[in-house]
């Protein structure tokens, strides 16, 4: 999370209802619909979501306590009774004082790079290819395409893997490998079969699209540098787009 990022009172009560189940049905469907089509809401939840799981934890509980003791007033009264009859956390409270506690650079809550955030708003598994199951010839391809399509990534990586054997350099094996790693959210084992797919540049039909999906693994790899030189390659229009969002 973004710790310049404004948190208003009136989203941190929403997502505590959200999470509670709490919300009433008209706002639970308006929340539900906005989650769906407005990525930067759903990326501000999630990061709450975060903060708020983390604050569960025992460790920044007792981080919590040594800052409250350190601000609270001399006034203030022991709040142990008042706890004990709540039944569930108040979110709230701790993601207030979560925030204070950001402000002075004592806790560090979030993991997800802006490059993460990327990938997630841009990658799609290819779509794959037709299946031509009448015919004999590359039967075994099209039998892990189908897998591959199923969305059972790696049953299609195992039959892949098999025929890559017999056909070490041949690209288009070499790339629904790739980008079925990529599938199966495995970047590091998807850039070397990538990388080996776009050697034969010319010959190659799908060579845009394996720059494309390089740049992509390259990107959730953290590898910057890489996933622009391999997004420029790429003549795609995803490519072009994430590439004026990594230059912003």
């Amino acid at each position: 999370m973004n710790p310049n990022t404004n948190i208003s009172q009136e989203l941190l009560e929403s997502v505590e209802k959200y999470l509670n189940n709490t919300m009433d049905a008209p706002n639970l469907k308006a929340f539900k619909s906005r989650l769906k089509n407005d990525f930067e809401f759903k990326t501000q939840v999630e990061d709450i979501k975060t903060l708020l799981l983390a604050i569960e934890t025992q460790s920044l509980k007792e981080k919590l306590n040594d800052f409250h003791n350190q601000i609270k007033p001399k006034a203030e009264v022991n709040t142990n009774q008042e706890n004990k009859k709540n039944t569930h956390i108040n979110y709230r409270k701790f993601a207030v004082a979560a925030a204070i506690v950001i402000a002075f650079g004592s806790i560090w809550f979030f993991s997800n790079p802006p490059n993460q955030k990327l990938y997630a708003k841009y990658f799609k598994p290819d779509p794959g290819l037709p299946t031509a199951m009448g015919s004999t010839d590359n039967y075994d391809f099209y039998d892990a395409m189908v897998n591959y399509k199923r969305g059972d990534y790696t049953l299609a990586i195992s039959k892949w893997q098999t025929l890559l054997v017999q056909k070490p350099e041949n690209d288009t094996l070499n790339y629904f490998l790739g980008v079925a790693h990529l599938a199966n959210k495995n970047e590091t084992e998807a850039i070397p079969f990538l990388e080996r797919s776009v050697q034969s540049q010319d010959t190659f039909p799908l060579i845009h699209d394996a720059y494309h999906y390089l740049g992509l693994a390259y990107l959730k790899e953290g590898n910057l540098t890489l996933a622009k030189k391999y997004f420029k390659l790429s003549n795609t229009e995803a490519s072009n787009t994430i590439i004026l969002e990594l230059n912003d």
